[in-house]
């Protein structure tokens, strides 16, 4: 997620993190930053320090007290020292002073996304299911098959929510962008694929529908 009110300066920023692979949400003021990040779906916020209406560093206190421990890269005209020691006190995890070379920037997001992977295993589990971050692939009981990338990031999300329902909304801001127009029926679309292929696999694990809200993992033999 990309928070800044230069607007010039975001879509080029976009535009180059989307070259290198990254899913991109824009927001140009402190309103519109603050109302995404809320949504707890980013896996990284760029965010400006300087901004009409609300600024960076409350838009940051906002979200830190709210609970959501999204990585944050403060981005600042402001180079002294005091400035950003205000910003890592707010909870920023990282700061960058402005002009700043563009190939830094890219450096400090992907330590910034690897620090936060340090905490996550390569191998995620429920049930019978594992699912694995580096290859995409989905094994129950030694047999293994592949998965999208959306497949994945859907069947990630489940996974790691442990069992508690996510809505369908939170999957389109996750998996298709905070700005995508794609409609809950798309989402039905790549469970149903899921589905398809855990019982190709023969897993007791199960993606349930829960009417009105969304979906949660269940093994069926508990």
């Amino acid at each position: 997620m990309l928070v800044d009110d230069e607007r010039a300066l975001v879509d080029a920023l976009s535009a180059l993190l989307k070259k290198n692979k990254y899913s991109v949400d824009v927001a140009y003021n402190g309103e519109d930053g603050l109302d995404c990040a809320l949504s707890d779906v980013y896996d990284l916020i760029v965010l400006d320090v300087m901004m009409p209406g609300i600024d960076g560093i409350s838009l940051l206190k906002s979200i830190r007290k709210n609970k959501i421990d999204t990585p944050v890269l403060m981005l600042s005209a402001k180079s002294e020292t005091s400035d950003k020691i205000e910003g890592l006190n707010a909870g920023a995890d990282d700061y960058l002073t402005k002009p700043f070379s563009v190939d830094e920037l890219v450096a400090r997001i992907k330590a910034l996304l690897r620090r936060k992977e340090i905490f996550t295993s390569d191998i995620l589990c429920f049930g019978d299911v594992s699912l694995n971050r580096d290859t995409f692939e989905l094994s129950v009981n030694g047999k293994s098959i592949a998965l999208n990338k959306k497949e994945f990031n859907i069947l990630e999300m489940l996974i790691l929510a442990n069992g508690k329902a996510i809505d369908k909304e939170t999957f389109i801001q996750k998996v298709w962008g905070y700005d995508s127009d794609a409609e809950y029926n798309t989402i039905e679309v790549y469970v149903t694929f899921i589905r398809r292929k855990l019982a190709l696999l023969q897993s007791t694990t199960e993606i349930k529908s829960i009417r009105g809200i969304g979906y949660n993992l269940v093994n069926k033999n508990d």
